[in-house]
């Protein structure tokens, strides 16, 4: 349902640019909710190196049970 207001959320935030009478914060904030729960939110990216710099990374997974075979 919310992909159907696309359009008339992007013409609204466009006509908020102009506008000196409206409240941008919450207004902006709410067709960004209502595009991020139609479209998804943009994908963001970490990146993560090594101790010493590198790209490596070392993982230790150390499993411990008892009495199990």
């Amino acid at each position: 349902m919310a992909r159907a207001y696309t359009n008339v959320c992007i013409q609204t935030l466009g006509g908020y640019v102009n506008s000196p009478e409206i409240d941008h914060d919450i207004k902006v904030r709410a067709i960004q909710q209502l595009l991020d729960r139609g479209w998804g939110k943009p994908v963001s990216k970490t990146e993560v190196g090594g101790v010493d710099g590198s790209n490596a990374i070392e993982v230790t997974i150390r499993t411990i049970v008892e009495g199990k075979k």
